[in-house]
């Protein structure tokens, strides 16, 4: 009988997730990443080239139409008030427990 893929998968750790999304710019990078994977395309014009990153606010302004956007615009984070390591690591506990998750157990664990 041949073996189960998904069942068989090695977990991933809590030490490998605080690694690679322990904190904020590490989640906005891979949210970055996940989003334009071959690189910016302004969601208004269209134009792929590198976006000017604005120090007073996290956004980014496309340089032809100067169009103003951010990692967690049109996406289900758009108007959250949680931060993003708080998002990262509710989907990191649903997804690696095999038997699922209650609401009250997640809440115990984010601390909420």
């Amino acid at each position: 009988m041949p073996q189960n893929t998904t069942q068989s998968q090695k977990g991933f750790s809590l030490r490998d997730f605080v690694r690679q999304y322990g904190n904020e710019a590490q989640c906005a990078d891979a949210l970055d990443r996940w989003r334009w994977p071959q690189g910016f395309v302004c969601p208004a014009c269209g134009h792929a080239a590198e976006p000017v990153r604005l120090r007073t606010r996290e956004l980014l302004q496309c340089r032809h139409c100067h169009h103003q956007t951010s990692v967690t615009a049109r996406t289900i984070f758009v108007a959250t008030k949680l931060p993003l390591t708080t998002w990262f690591l509710a989907m990191f506990f649903l997804t690696q427990q095999k038997n699922g998750i209650s609401a009250l157990e997640l809440m115990r664990h984010l601390g909420a």
